[in-house]
């Protein structure tokens, strides 16, 4: 795909869910995003009313996880987690699917929860993503969780935490890009560190890119472009 500075931006969810990110690192997280004009500051639940205090009037969004990183929690814990969220000013909810009962089987029940806790987030204004965590599925449960979330009406999938042993891969992407039946969204995430890993998955059909190191990756860009206006020059 075509990139300029701003749509690579725009296509960053500029991410610190370190386990020991101070508050130090969320404010300057979210300056730089604001800077940038990121898609969104992706942060812990605590850190929203910081990331909020120091973004209010900037436009800049801000997203948090919900039921993280393992999504072993009570349905009625994730939503109440949305709600808090929403109350804290955040605009976007990364939800982490219930992949243990994805793969032992329990469609239903995980049909049942995304579908309401995506009706949640959007009663609440919020853009939500439910995270699928692909290392630990197959290619057939990799295409039942595209199918679960684009039942369920969410915003997009998104492959992982960051937690697991292995984060996005550009297979899956491609995949899910040519199964979707509808404008279901995909975000990759885990493992995107440079600018050639960020046009290799936005190339194979992500919309949104979850790292660490988008201000590097952007940084990178500008320097790439930079350097080949120079060269046209003479």
């Amino acid at each position: 795909m075509s990139l300029t500075s701003a749509s690579l931006a725009a296509a960053l969810d500029s991410t610190n869910l370190r386990l020991d990110a101070s508050e130090a690192d969320i404010e300057h997280l979210a300056r730089d995003a604001a800077h940038h004009r990121f898609a969104c500051v992706m942060i812990y639940p605590a850190n929203v009313p910081l990331a909020a205090r120091v973004l209010a009037g900037t436009g800049t969004r801000i997203g948090t996880v919900i039921g993280f990183p393992s999504g072993r929690f009570a349905t009625e814990a994730k939503a109440a987690e949305i709600i808090a969220a929403h109350r804290a000013g955040a605009h976007e909810v990364d939800v982490v699917m219930n992949y243990p009962a994805l793969r032992a089987g329990h469609l239903a029940e995980i049909t049942a929860e995304a579908t309401r806790l995506a009706q949640l987030a959007r009663d609440h204004g919020l853009l939500i993503k439910v995270i699928v965590e692909t290392c630990f599925l197959n290619d057939a449960q990799k295409l039942t969780a595209l199918e679960i979330c684009e039942l369920a009406g969410v915003d997009f999938i998104k492959t992982s935490t960051g937690f697991g042993p292995a984060g996005a891969q550009l297979a899956d992407i491609a995949t899910w890009s040519a199964a979707r039946k509808g404008k279901i969204g995909i975000k990759a995430s885990g493992g995107i560190k440079t600018l050639a890993d960020a046009r290799a998955f936005l190339d194979a059909g992500a919309a949104r890119l979850g790292t660490s190191n988008a201000a590097a990756i952007l940084a990178e860009f500008n320097g790439a472009q930079v350097a080949t206006a120079s060269a046209a020059a003479y």
